[in-house]
């Protein structure tokens, strides 16, 4: 039977819970928020199903992309909406006008962040976004499971180890099955998350919208969060001025597993990997100049001929690259988060100080590094604002 004795082995995945035949296993939360399965002894009949499907349980090699490219969707408005460049929505597009069904995360009414699959292309638009957050899986690999024994293509995106989890659970190959994973930094704890939008409650008002990452003032590589409420002021601020993101950012609460990750540099075995192509001005100066709207660029990193197919056939533009050059801007690509020596402490105070001072106070930034980054993020607007006004004037 499943039995976590330490927590930096075990990502959340839940495929031990959706594959027990008894369902004698169950997510609990523990101090951290995080979700881990606990086994109803009386009714286990120690099958090892949930070993099996244990993506800790054996770990694969990393693997090297069969290409790596930099692409960005040749609709604007899908780009300009889209954390990157917009692959994610024409790869899951094209699945739904194949009659297919589209696995994401998404936010619930709460503002956490679930799993869930949509029919439609309306439907996509929740999907649409990065959600620092760890998202809850519930019973999806068994949905997803039955699509496919219904022979309908399925498009499922999800973080490397949710990823390696499905295909765990699955047992087996789907030709009409399409894995994304996305390049992940680690997942932090939903109950710091809770008590984040407690917060802007208290000052905001009930909240109506969040985006972690919104490009509308800022552009895409000096992204805004953003939360609209029903107070109507709502917060708009710089993501490293943001206390939330901050925090993520510092690696202050994320999961346990994420400093010991699993899953990256290839081992989810996914079709395909997404990402922000952090550096694509230097790696791909001609397509960064055609592009010059700081509206986002996607790193598509292709493991399979599936998802090299699929990238043909989609309606971008795209320009072959390296897997060195993607690894330089973005190393999250490969590398695990290190686990802070203030973590521990981060916690042990979590009940005791007001969530934005404990932050505040375990990431200080010296002062003539803040205010340099303050005058850059200026700079930075004042400079795509004049871009925009040049480009209307055309």
């Amino acid at each position: 039977m499943i039995q976590i004795e330490d927590k930096r082995r075990c990502c959340g995945c839940e495929a031990c819970r959706q594959v027990c035949p008894q369902g004698c296993i169950r997510m609990e939360r523990d101090e951290e928020g995080f979700g881990y399965p606990v086994v109803n002894l009386d009714r286990c009949i120690e099958c090892h199903k949930c070993e099996r499907v244990c993506p800790f349980m054996k770990l694969d090699e990393p693997r090297e992309p069969q290409a790596v490219y930099a692409a960005c969707a040749t609709d604007e408005g899908l780009r300009e909406a889209s954390s990157s460049g917009g692959l994610f929505t024409l790869l899951a597009e094209d699945t739904l006008r194949h009659g297919g069904v589209v696995f994401g995360a998404r936010f619930d009414e709460e503002w956490r962040v679930c799993h869930d699959y949509t029919e439609t292309i309306e439907g996509l638009t929740p999907f649409r976004g990065s959600k620092y957050l760890q998202s809850r899986i519930g019973d999806i690999y068994r949905q997803s499971e039955q699509f496919l024994k219904d022979e309908r293509p399925v498009l499922f995106s999800g973080t490397p180890c949710q990823i390696k989890g499905l295909i765990n659970y699955l047992g087996r190959g789907y030709d009409n099955l399409t894995t994304v994973d996305v390049v992940c930094h680690g997942v932090p704890s939903p109950m710091v998350w809770q008590r984040y939008l407690a917060t802007l409650r208290a000052g905001q008002g009930e909240i109506t919208g969040i985006s972690f990452r919104d490009k509308s003032l800022s552009g895409w590589r000096r992204y805004d969060f953003v939360a609209q409420s029903t107070g109507g002021g709502g917060v708009r601020q710089f993501y490293g001025d943001n206390i939330y993101m901050r925090g993520f950012l510092h690696d202050l609460y994320l999961r346990p597993s994420c400093y010991a990750c699993m899953a990256k540099g290839g081992r989810s075995q996914s079709d395909l990997t997404l990402g922000d192509y952090w550096g694509v001005e230097r790696t791909c100066p001609d397509l960064d100049r055609a592009l010059d709207e700081d509206k986002g660029t996607s790193v598509v990193m292709i493991h399979s001929e599936r998802g090299q197919s699929l990238l043909e056939g989609l309606p971008c533009r795209y320009q072959e690259t390296n897997y060195a050059s993607a690894v330089a801007g973005n190393p999250a690509i490969e590398h695990t988060a290190t686990e802070p020596p203030k973590r521990q402490l981060f916690f042990a105070q979590l009940d005791a100080e007001p969530l934005e001072q404990l932050i505040d106070r375990l990431t200080t930034i010296p002062l003539h590094k803040r205010l340099w980054r303050q005058l850059h993020h200026l700079a930075h607007r004042v400079k795509l604002r004049l871009r925009r006004l040049a480009q209307r004037s055309h």
